[in-house]
């Protein structure tokens, strides 16, 4: 796990819409998300899939999205506005550090972490802030790149999230990616 960072031209990639007919994220996120939710995309980038979460959760919900480089929330933004979805979206700048969500606590119904996890300084910091954020058996969509993370690296992540309280329920299949769904547990 290393302290890697996606540049941002890999965001106009990523953003492609070629990328749904392998990972789409209606299909992905569907079975996890409902109108109403709250919902955390963290490494949001350009909104690959912030924009069809802000679509599943309606105006009754609300996507909150982090990421630590502006030019990624700009893009964002401008999609969202695009979209009619921006109202339903609250873009934060964040640090490797510092998540900037200590005020969400108990809030969240569901955190998605794609392809984002192996870019952060310290793991185990990354689900300390994460998890007082999280309602009791909210869930976790967490999914690394296969080119990225070896399968040992995430076993070791995925120890790191046991540690911080998090049951794992499953491992859906997702392409090119090594994916498991996680549960705060329940208090």
């Amino acid at each position: 796990m290393a302290n890697h960072v996606c540049p941002v031209w890999v965001g106009h990639l990523l953003a492609s819409p070629i990328r749904k007919y392998f990972q789409d994220p209606q299909k992905i996120l569907k079975p996890y998300v409902q109108k109403g939710m709250t919902v955390l995309d963290i490494g949001s980038a350009m909104g690959f899939f912030t924009i069809p979460l802000a679509h599943m959760v309606k105006v009754e919900g609300r996507v909150i999205c982090l990421d630590i480089q502006d030019k990624m929330l700009l893009a964002l933004k401008k999609k969202a506005l695009k979209e009619d979805v921006f109202e339903r979206i609250d873009s934060r700048l964040c640090t490797g550090d510092n998540l900037e969500i200590s005020d969400l606590e108990a809030q969240v119904d569901f955190a998605l972490a794609f392809a984002v996890v192996h870019e952060m300084p310290d793991i185990s910091q990354f689900f300390s802030q994460l998890y007082p954020t999280l309602k009791p058996n909210a869930r976790l969509l967490l999914s690394e790149p296969k080119g990225h993370v070896s399968e040992s690296n995430f076993t070791k992540t995925l120890s790191i999230a046991e540690k911080a309280g998090f049951l794992e329920l499953g491992r859906p299949t997702i392409f090119r990616s090594r994916t498991a769904l996680l549960e705060k547990k329940g208090s």
